[in-house]
């Protein structure tokens, strides 16, 4: 199968506690819908898709989905050094996956250094305080205040109906590629955090379809 055309390809990796909803915020976004049933990610899990930055260039995101068990730490730690971003993801009904957010923050600013990687803040299962606001745990305010602290957007998302989805993973890939265009980031012999991409020749990036799931 013959890649997409792309103009660059960007790394991200999804970090925070297991069960928060990374994978099924991944399943949405790669194949829009949501997975009723989820087996804990053992290891790694590896999505793909393209999208389109505000100027028309075109985004292939690597998308690393990892377990948040502590048994498989070291396996994800190594997922870091060739990552450009990640989003810090953590369960809305659950005040521990949120408290443990800076843990997550540091180890990959850690890992990921001496790049300064794109960080955003995204809470998940909003469809469950939508329905029963009792079940909120961590306040729409009080992420925010975190997120501005840290300078980072912040997003709460349900991968059951969709909302905020979209948004999480376009703001971290537009942040990522104006770093680029200001000379912050470039491509670096080593470094799969960004690669440059490739067209085919007698094709324009206006004639290439889009991709509508996940690919590889």
């Amino acid at each position: 199968m013959v890649d997409p055309i792309f103009d660059y390809q960007f790394r991200l990796i999804l970090i925070g506690d297991s069960t928060v909803g990374k994978s099924s915020l991944l399943k949405y976004f790669t194949d829009g819908k949501f997975a009723e049933l989820s087996d804990p990610t053992v290891g790694v899990d590896f999505f793909a898709r393209l999208i389109d930055v505000n100027d028309g260039r075109r985004i292939k995101l690597q998308l690393w989905d990892t377990a948040g068990q502590e048994k498989f730490r070291s396996i994800t730690k190594s997922y870091y050094r060739n990552s450009v971003g990640a989003l810090l993801v953590y369960d809305i009904t659950n005040r521990k996956s949120f408290e443990h957010i800076p843990r997550w923050m540091n180890e990959a600013k850690r890992h990921i250094e001496p790049h300064r990687p794109v960080f955003a803040l995204v809470g998940c299962k909003l469809d469950l305080v939508l329905s029963n606001p009792r079940a909120r745990e961590i306040s729409e305010e009080e992420a925010a205040s975190f997120a501005q602290t840290h300078s980072i957007p912040h997003i709460e998302t349900s991968a059951r109906t969709g909302s905020g989805v979209e948004m999480a993973f376009r703001t971290v890939t537009q942040e990522v590629y104006d770093r680029i265009m200001s000379g912050e980031y470039s491509v670096e012999d080593g470094w799969d955090g960004i690669k440059t991409g490739f067209s085919r020749p007698g094709i324009s990036l206006e004639e290439a379809e889009p991709a509508q799931t996940s690919c590889c």
